[in-house]
């Protein structure tokens, strides 16, 4: 007699997406095989869903609701999955982030995370501990749709030239990458500008921050050290982090000329070469 993995609805989204999917594909007499088959994929890796192996992906659950006839059920309860795979540290960010009406951001190490590219952000994940990659990448990947809203917040992103100069994931990433950044820079609610390395010295140099305005909400500052994250709504270091954001920003290229060196980084730097690509690993 096969063995069925009993599992508690309660215990996390992910739980509950497998316990559904099993009632629903049980309810619709099909075995793990048979839905695979009817959704594009392994029977195995219905079942790894099913038992929370595995973490599900947008795509699948739209082929199951299709399938299934749930109506946008998975398609709902995946949003909810994904954001669970986020530290726990980082969780009650992201949950301010979605609410958010503008968006200000000073990076200087990486490419914001609503910015990022599925393998900029893949590099950049694989340096930590996590086990589950696939659901970091994907829980990142379901952050930037709130940049897909009908009216999305306002993303004013500055980032330090070193940003653009450091090869996350190789040079065929990074070109892929400064190409997002011209693509989304041309967008009405996001603006993108470079803070030049011929700045020198900066009111940035204690690192990157976000700082988070909302309609019916106190703004939020928020920062990360190298175990977790810290988020305040203080006054006065809302008033300082917002005079030093316009600080950046005055010192910043325009975008116009942002999105020339970025261009021009994009060939100069990350183009087409005959020279096989090497990539150190830290």
């Amino acid at each position: 007699m096969v063995h069925v993995q009993s599992l508690d609805p309660t215990a996390s989204p992910l739980d509950y997406y497998g316990w559904e999917l099993r009632r629903q594909r049980e309810a619709h007499g099909l075995k793990q095989s048979q839905l695979g088959e009817i959704i594009f994929c392994t029977g195995s890796l219905v079942g790894q869903i099913e038992t929370t192996k595995k973490v599900p992906t947008r795509d699948f659950s739209e082929r199951v609701d299709a399938a299934l006839g749930t109506d946008g059920l998975f398609s709902r309860l995946i949003g909810l999955v994904l954001r669970s795979q986020l530290p726990t540290w980082f969780q009650p960010y992201a949950e301010m982030e979605a609410k958010a009406a503008y968006i200000s951001t000073y990076q200087a190490q990486l490419v914001y995370g609503l910015l990022q590219t599925e393998e900029y952000a893949r590099a950049v994940l694989a340096t930590g501990t996590s086990d589950d990659l696939e659901g970091l990448v994907g829980a990142r990947m379901e952050r930037q749709r709130v940049l897909e809203r009908e009216q999305p917040p306002l993303t004013c992103v500055v980032l330090d030239e070193a940003v653009l100069l450091r090869p996350v994931g190789g040079r065929k990433v990074m070109r892929r990458q400064l190409a997002h950044l011209l693509e989304v820079s041309g967008h009405r609610w996001t603006q993108v500008q470079v803070l030049p390395n011929e700045v020198g010295e900066h009111v940035g140099l204690a690192g990157s921050f976000n700082l988070l305005r909302f309609d019916d909400h106190p703004d939020v500052i928020y920062t990360e050290d190298v175990i977790s994250g810290h988020m305040t709504a203080n006054p006065e270091t809302i008033r300082e982090a917002a005079l030093r954001y316009a600080r950046l920003q005055a010192a910043a290229l325009s975008v116009e000329d942002s999105a020339g060196l970025i261009s021009r980084l994009m060939e100069e730097r990350y183009g087409h070469r005959s020279q096989p690509e090497e990539q150190p690993v830290a």
